[in-house]
């Protein structure tokens, strides 16, 4: 949970940097604490959010990086040199703050999409995978 959170200007000798400073417990911060964190940033630090056109073929990019580590860290694809200091947390955070960018500009609430999305299933598939012989 966010118990606070700082957008601000941060002046040095040589640059002036914006800053968002979190402080959290625990590490846990909801959907919608995320979604108003990266649009704080955004429109402190980004300036303004890049088109949906643009922020759908950068997710698309970031999913990409998520899959070249998935395929050589968990597939069976070995890592080049340049691989060798890949982050998958740090890739996946790539794609969620994409993710979050995108839902943001266009009037998305995750939390509620979410919540949704996962009452659909729950009926769609309450036995689909009990029953699935590919599964036992």
């Amino acid at each position: 949970m966010i118990s606070e959170y700082y957008v601000g200007e941060l002046e040095t000798k040589h640059l002036q940097l914006t800053t968002i400073i979190l402080t959290t417990k625990k590490n846990e911060m909801t959907i919608k604490e995320a979604q108003d964190i990266v649009d704080k940033w955004i429109k402190s630090t980004g300036v303004r959010y890049f088109n949906e056109l643009t922020n759908t073929a950068m997710l698309m990019e970031e999913v990409g990086e998520v899959a070249r580590i998935m395929a050589r860290q968990y597939g069976e694809q070995s890592f080049k040199k340049s691989d060798k200091e890949v982050d998958l947390a740090d890739e996946m955070a790539d794609v969620l703050f994409v993710l979050i960018c995108l839902a943001n500009q266009t009037g998305i609430d995750l939390t509620v999409a979410l919540e949704k999305n996962l009452e659909k299933k729950s009926i769609r598939d309450a036995d689909r995978h009990k029953n699935n012989e590919k599964l036992l």
